[in-house]
């Protein structure tokens, strides 16, 4: 909880030092903050947290854990935003206000106990991330990915809403705990409420809008492709993670017993999602918006979780979410540089990167490994826990179809590792500040420590 009000009023304190044109400070003080309010969430862990202001919000371990991996990674991108947020417009503060306001909706979403409160954080995260996607004004594509993104947030937010007014109709309470309890004993009375049925296939689908899985995944592409880059990072990243936690802690503390019923249309889902993602990515020639197919193609990989709900689902997603997160930071990274050099973003404007810039091309490659799933990074610790899940629930076809998917992944992600390494082009070397090179140093580190040594992260549950 400590955290969250630090990141609150972090937000306002940035806010007032752009009031007063204290643009060196912004980034220092957003950094210090979010390393304070790390520090106190971290505090909490084995706190034996019991539900807080009449059950609304529970700051749990799993709430901990997504709360630290968002603060982290929000940090990381941060970093990168030195000098970036200045080449777009004068007013730096209003960036980093917002980008910390979407994170408080985001710990919301995470250590929410009343669905009332996931709507909440959901809401406060949606709104920030709509104004982000459209910051550059004068930029059409970023107008046009801003439109886009408010249109269907709207839109699956009408469905989640409608979902949970049907479940609250149906249990008499928006507690998580109630709900769980309402589902465990109704059976033995007169049964489940139809309304209840239709409730969850209709959170079900708002927040499956929210994480990009197919077929409701139409806005993802254009969204990050018009984007700034850095808001694309975050969203692909931080809010993706606390998509999937929310996610997780719905339907594995109220709707477990019932999984049977709404298992099979997740499933459905996830198959979708995989071959999606997948297939569009092997033809798309722009690096950027193949990293946004390739997210839904990973939104289908972390959906496993849910798909074979178990006493090891949280871990999965946590150590999955991880993997994807710093591999992806990386990536969005070296595209800036790119971007900023070449002025494009296809996989050409990669050709002769090995010779120039050996640190960038080699960093670039570990993450594409990662996301590929390669043995000895992050990314396959990652995949090897969900298959590992998945196996457990004897999903044998859906496991043959995951790798299936994980060999296409292998094509496109090598793409932009051959045009670095085996094309040439005239190039003047990228010239990188402190600040990216430590997030990429440290991003490339973590994901192979964890790669090596995955039993740092895989314990905590």
């Amino acid at each position: 909880m400590n955290s969250l009000i630090v990141i609150s009023i972090l937000a306002l304190i940035v806010l007032y030092l752009g009031l007063f044109k204290a643009k060196n400070a912004l980034l220092p003080v957003s950094i210090l903050g979010l390393l304070g309010a790390l520090v106190l969430a971290i505090m909490e862990w084995n706190s034996g947290a019991a539900p807080i202001f009449s059950g609304m919000m529970l700051f749990d371990n799993f709430a901990v854990a997504f709360s630290a991996l968002t603060i982290i990674s929000t940090i990381l991108i941060l970093l990168l935003s030195k000098s970036y947020f200045e080449k777009i417009s004068e007013n730096v503060a209003e960036y980093y206000t917002i980008m910390l306001f979407a994170l408080v909706g985001v710990v919301v979403m995470v250590s929410y106990h009343n669905l009332s409160m996931l709507f909440v954080g959901l809401e406060i995260m949606s709104v920030s991330l709509y104004i982000l996607a459209g910051i550059k004004k004068r930029d059409f594509a970023s107008n046009e990915a801003a439109l886009k993104y408010f249109l269907m947030g709207a839109f699956s937010t009408g469905f989640l809403l409608f979902g949970i007014a049907l479940l609250y109709g149906a249990s008499n309470s928006f507690d998580l705990g109630v709900i769980a309890q309402y589902v465990i004993d109704r059976p033995t009375a007169e049964g489940i409420d139809p309304m209840f049925y239709v409730g969850i296939v209709l959170v079900m689908v708002g927040l499956s809008f929210k994480i990009g899985a197919a077929p409701f995944h139409f806005w993802t592409p254009d969204v990050y492709e018009g984007s700034p880059t850095l808001i694309t990072a975050f969203m692909s990243t931080v809010v993706k993670t606390a998509g999937f936690a929310a996610f997780l802690r719905l339907f594995a503390t109220c709707f477990a017993p019932l999984a049977d019923f709404w298992m099979p249309t997740l499933l459905v889902i996830t198959i979708l999602t995989l071959f999606i993602g997948n297939i569009t990515a092997l033809y798309q020639s722009n690096f950027k918006r193949m990293l946004a197919y390739s997210s839904i193609s990973h939104a289908g990989y972390m959906l496993f979780a849910i798909v074979a709900l178990g006493s090891t689902s949280i871990n999965s997603v946590f150590v999955y979410a991880a993997a994807y997160s710093v591999a992806s930071i990386i990536a969005f990274a070296v595209l800036i540089l790119v971007k900023e050099q070449t002025g494009g973003e296809n996989f050409e404007n990669f050709n002769g990167l090995g010779k120039k810039n050996p640190f960038l091309a080699f960093v670039l490659t570990v993450a594409m490994l990662s996301l590929a799933g390669i043995p000895l990074t992050a990314g396959f610790i990652g995949k090897f826990f969900m298959f590992s899940a998945a196996l457990e629930q004897y999903h044998t076809w859906l496991i043959v179809m995951a790798i299936i998917n994980a060999i296409i992944g292998i094509f496109y992600y090598f793409k932009v590792i051959v045009a670095m390494y085996f094309k040439d082009a005239e190039r003047k070397e990228l010239v990188s500040s402190g600040y990216y090179k430590l997030v990429i140093g440290a991003s490339v580190i973590a994901t192979v420590i964890l790669g090596v040594y995955p039993s740092l992260i895989t314990d905590l549950f």
